[in-house]
């Protein structure tokens, strides 16, 4: 090794990319970059006794320390540091000459070295040439200039090492010396690691009795992988007792790393020999149960999910994915924590019906219309249309039609058209209730990070059915709410979309499933609530309610039978006055029917007899039952002709009994009747009162406003929980009777002031009904004019619309839910603006024939209608 004193003034200086060359290590480096080339092919190759070169290291980051050089156009190469005497450990490619125009950063410090060895590469058809050098590290030096001498650069460096006789006496201080023994004992503790690892270790302990201690420091660290940062402040440390400590804390570090690797390694090897020895021993117990003919176990569950897999008919790459699960899931022991989830989520994938759908056979649309009317009374626009739908997937099966959506008040069939959808289809029908959803995991699953992960109602539905073409009803689409958990209705967005559905992802599975072959229909009860976008990705078919004569129909052909059976009876007929049920659907009828047919069950199972019909005993006709209600007489459930008096009919029975059903059996079994026809004559007998019609989410309702007067200072007080466009509508009413005084004879001609000295009260009953809405406009001045002038509203007479300031009335909505109701309350004439006259069509002929429609376009109007022989306004009124 050369001694410092033989280093020269000027050095040709090799850069050194993020690395450190410390004295005593040996690296080999491959030189490639035309500086590097040129400094080897002019300094090295063409000498006979190889020279020195310096290497300095360059930072690739663009902050530059303090005093450091900045030269472009340099390249750079690196290498790899060995003990001093150990081959070659690898080889390093320098940077392309691309990067040779970055800006290099080179260290205040480097280290001067010896060619051990050059070799030359075969020239490539480009002209690049390699250079193979094997550089020893010499000792360290300081950076005094740099210049360019052509393509390389050359250093005027001065020394940094001790002198020999400077080291002598360093070596004496106590402190080294006992730094020294603290490295060496560290040292040997090493090495005595490594020789049970590595046979050439024996090497190293030759270094530690024949190398100075500071020269060890170097050589030690130098085998280490440490930053690029420790690298450099190991380079600078040119203070003997400083370098000892480092080198001391570096050995200590590398040591404690390694007893971390050993203590790591022999807890894996004792886990993977616990595991051989359970699977042993479980190989041993099947092998048991065996011979004793006891094999029941989940043993084989694995590759009975394996076989369940193969015949699941997966996507390609729907098969990968559950490939690459159950290969994780064989590798895992069942006592394992994601043992089960796994297991589980591998079984849910093996039950959808990736490719399993339900046979269509050839649709025949009047079969399907026979069924429909079989099934459901009435609602001919609404059969028409499914009727039209079925026409089209007739003519073409895999059209991607709209997505029905049946919006209408409780209990008029809307579950129940879905369902038969479905059985003209001959498909499946799965219902997914949305009702109160507020969560969109239920849409769309939870993810399997999550402790009790499920998937969504979507694919848990198609697990059930086990068909991927179903009929999937959607109910009570409208009740979906949203919180911090998320929006349903957003998260539904992607699945009523038949150009998104394709790709459906639920976050449990976490891969796409194709929901374009399920036929979707919706449900709703309002339409407000659902959100625009979902809402356009719907067909909206409105179901208004029952007319009592469709009630009655719907009563004889499916409530009856149907509630009678439930009930062990047997009959042909059960009828429920209007006066117990005056709903738009029909649930609240057959809860009634139901209560009768309780009280007869009762009354058979004491008597333990069988209502059973003679053959001389027939069924009566609905007008005939009809007259024997209205004149009180007794209504069976097995109807008897008026012909055969009582003694006829105990002796046409043989131990039967017959249960009559009167009206004292009606109020006894369901109480006294709730409606009552004579109610809205009672109510308007006073002035100040009018019939209004309101849409609600059950459909069609009569509501009644009232008015009164009284001392105060001319306000306006409004009750019955009113929402704010409802109070507008009271106040332009208010204001528009005001403004026309004196024209309608309210108030003496030239009076100012109309409400001098007194207030106006409007209430709205059933107070805790919220209402809202601009179509009470026209009752609220028909109220007011009847309060003001003392002349009663006709109690034949309901009214809807919205009035402008200036008396104009404006269309309103839910004309037909709002006539039906009216004709449910026994009211004869209703006034409605004129241009509703196109929404009358949708109302069934058998109710307009039973009333007087009366257009009006003008508040006044109303007024003609709404009073007896009209209102005498003024004759020359300018209104």
């Amino acid at each position: 090794m050369a001694e410092s004193a033989e280093l020269p003034s000027r050095l040709a200086i090799l850069p050194f990319r993020n690395k450190v060359l410390l004295p005593g290590a040996i690296i080999r480096i491959r030189c490639t970059s035309p500086s590097s080339v040129k400094l080897v092919e002019q300094e090295l190759w063409h000498k006979e006794e190889k020279g020195l070169i310096g290497v300095l290291p360059v930072r690739d980051t663009e902050a530059a320390s303090v005093g450091s050089m900045i030269a472009p156009g340099m390249g750079s190469d690196s290498g790899e540091r060995s003990l001093k005497g150990k081959a070659d450990v690898g080889e390093f490619e320098n940077q392309d000459a691309k990067n040779e125009q970055e800006l290099m950063h080179w260290h205040h410090s480097g280290v001067a070295a010896r060619a051990l060895h050059l070799s030359r590469g075969v020239e490539k058809p480009s002209g690049r040439v390699t250079y193979i050098v094997v550089l020893e590290g010499l000792c360290r030096f300081n950076v005094q200039e740099l210049s360019a001498r052509g393509a390389y650069y050359v250093a005027r460096i001065s020394h940094l090492d001790l002198t020999k006789s400077e080291m002598e006496q360093a070596e004496q201080d106590p402190d080294l010396v006992l730094l020294s023994r603290q490295f060496k004992a560290t040292a040997m503790e090493l090495i005595a690691v490594l020789e049970q690892k590595q046979k050439t270790v024996g090497r190293t302990k030759v270094l530690l009795e024949t190398v100075p201690v500071h020269r060890l420091a170097d050589i030690f660290v130098a085998s280490f992988e440490i930053s690029f940062e420790e690298q450099l402040s190991m380079l600078d440390s040119v203070d003997l007792k400083v370098r000892v400590s480092k080198a001391t804390e570096l050995v200590e570090r590398h040591l404690q790393s390694i007893h971390v690797t050993e203590k790591i390694t022999q807890k894996v090897e004792g886990q993977l020999s616990k595991s051989q020895k359970e699977f042993l021993l479980r190989l041993q117990m099947r092998a048991i149960k065996e011979e004793l003919g006891d094999n029941d176990d989940d043993e084989d569950d694995l590759a009975a999910l394996e076989r369940k897999m193969q015949r699941a008919g997966m996507p390609p790459n729907i098969w990968k994915h559950a490939q690459r699960e159950l290969r994780r899931l064989k590798k895992m022991q069942p006592h394992q924590p994601g043992y089960g989830s796994s297991h589980g989520y591998l079984e849910i994938l093996v039950d959808l019906p990736w490719q399993k759908v339900s046979e269509e056979p050839e649709l025949d649309l009047k079969v399907a219309k026979e069924n429909l009317d079989r099934d459901h009374y009435g609602l001919v626009k609404v059969k028409q249309r499914i009727i039209e739908y079925l026409a089209v997937r007739k003519l073409k099966p895999d059209v991607r039609g709209p997505v029905l959506c049946f919006v209408g008040p409780p209990g008029v069939g809307k579950t129940s058209l879905a369902s038969s959808v479905a059985a003209a289809l001959n498909r499946k029908f799965v219902r997914i209730s949305l009702g109160g959803v507020k969560d969109e995991a239920d849409i769309r699953g939870h993810r399997r990070t999550y402790i009790g992960s499920m998937p969504g109602c979507l694919i848990d539905g198609l697990k059930r059915v086990a068909v991927s073409n179903p009929v999937m009803l959607l109910d009570e689409i409208d009740k979906t709410g949203s919180d911090v958990r998320g929006d349903p209705a957003s998260a539904l967005l992607e699945v009523l979309d038949p150009e998104q559905n394709k790709t459906f992802n639920d976050h449990y599975l976490n891969v796409p499933f194709d929901l374009s072959k399920v036929i979707f229909v919706a449900t709703a009860n309002r339409i407000q609530p659902i959100s625009p976008p979902l809402l356009d990705r719907m067909e909206v078919i409105e179901l208004p309610g029952y007319t009592p004569d469709e009630k009655l129909n719907i009563a004889m052909k499916h409530l009856i039978p149907r509630v009678l059976d439930q009930h062990g009876l047997s009959s042909e007929l059960l009828q429920i006055p209007e006066r117990y049920t005056r709903e738009a659907g029909v649930r609240n009828l057959e809860r009634n029917l139901a209560a009768l047919a309780r009280a007869a069950a009762v009354k058979v199972a004491e008597q333990d007899s069988t209502m059973q019909l003679s053959k001389d005993v027939h069924p009566m006709t609905t007008s005939f039952l009809d007259t024997r209600l209205a004149d009180g007489a007794d209504v069976e459930m097995e109807v008897i002709p008026m012909s055969i008096n009582r003694q006829e009919i105990s002796n046409s029975f043989t131990n039967a009994l017959v249960m009559l059903v009167d009206e004292a059996m009606l109020e006894k079994v369901l109480g006294p009747p709730r409606f009552d026809d004579s109610e809205t004559a009672d109510r308007l007998a006073t002035p100040g009162v009018s019939v209004g019609l309101v849409w609600t989410s059950f459909g069609g309702e009569v509501q009644f406003v009232e008015a009164t007067a009284m001392m105060g200072k001319g306000d306006l007080h409004l009750t019955g929980q009113l929402g704010d466009v409802i109070k507008e509508s009271a106040q332009i009413a208010l204001t528009w009777v005001r403004a026309r005084a004196a024209d309608l004879k309210l108030s003496a001609t030239g009076e100012i002031n109309l409400l001098e000295n007194q207030d106006i009260h409007i209430h709205f009953p059933a107070g805790a009904v919220p209402k809202d809405g601009p179509s009470a406009g026209v009752t609220l001045v028909t109220s007011l004019v009847s309060l003001l002038s003392q002349r009663k509203v006709r109690a034949d007479t309901a009214m809807t619309g919205e009035m402008t300031l200036r008396g104009l009335v404006l269309p309103v909505s839910g004309i037909k839910d709002k006539v039906l109701a009216a004709h449910r309350y026994g009211i004869k004439r209703v006034i409605l603006p004129e241009r509703n006259l196109k929404d009358l069509t949708e109302v069934p002929s058998a109710v307009l024939h039973g009333m007087e429609i009366l257009l009006v376009k003008r508040i006044e109007d109303v007024l003609e209608q709404a009073f007896e022989g009209g209102f005498p306004w003024k004759q020359h009124s300018k209104l």
